[in-house]
């Protein structure tokens, strides 16, 4: 068999291998009541833009730690995605020194960022503060 034949052939069979990408990526996704059955691209960039942001503003990973709720990308957000409408996606979080919520410290900050439809932007940084009463 010649070179070229047998790289055609591998090609084929990597294709049909239940081990190949498959053609498009499955955005569905099983969370708790509340949360879309599908996340978007635009909400996981969303999550991560706004975790990103409220970082860079506390002082860096060093220093602050934003909320579980803000790592997990399966959820996008989950409970910290207050709203997401025309505007765009509102997280808002509480945040701390590292370690906080494994810990069972209390939160010393809180931040509420709006980000654009399509997730790459920060429209408004709206609170970024000690945490207000409940």
């Amino acid at each position: 068999m010649s070179r070229r034949l047998l790289a055609l052939a591998t090609g084929w069979a990597l294709l049909a291998s239940p081990l190949a990408p498959s053609p498009g990526p499955a955005l569905a996704q099983t969370g708790p009541a509340g949360v879309d059955a599908e996340v978007s691209f635009a909400r996981v960039r969303a999550v991560n833009l706004a975790r990103e942001t409220a970082v860079k503003l506390n002082g860096g990973l060093r220093l602050y730690r934003p909320a579980k709720c803000m790592f997990d990308t399966s959820l996008a957000g989950g409970n910290c995605l207050i709203r997401r409408d025309k505007r765009g996606f509102l997280f808002r979080f509480l945040g701390g020194a590292p370690g906080w919520q494994q810990l069972g410290l209390q939160p010393n900050w809180e931040t509420k960022i709006l980000v654009s439809p399509n997730g790459r932007q920060v429209v408004q940084v709206l609170f970024n503060r000690p945490p207000r009463n409940r």
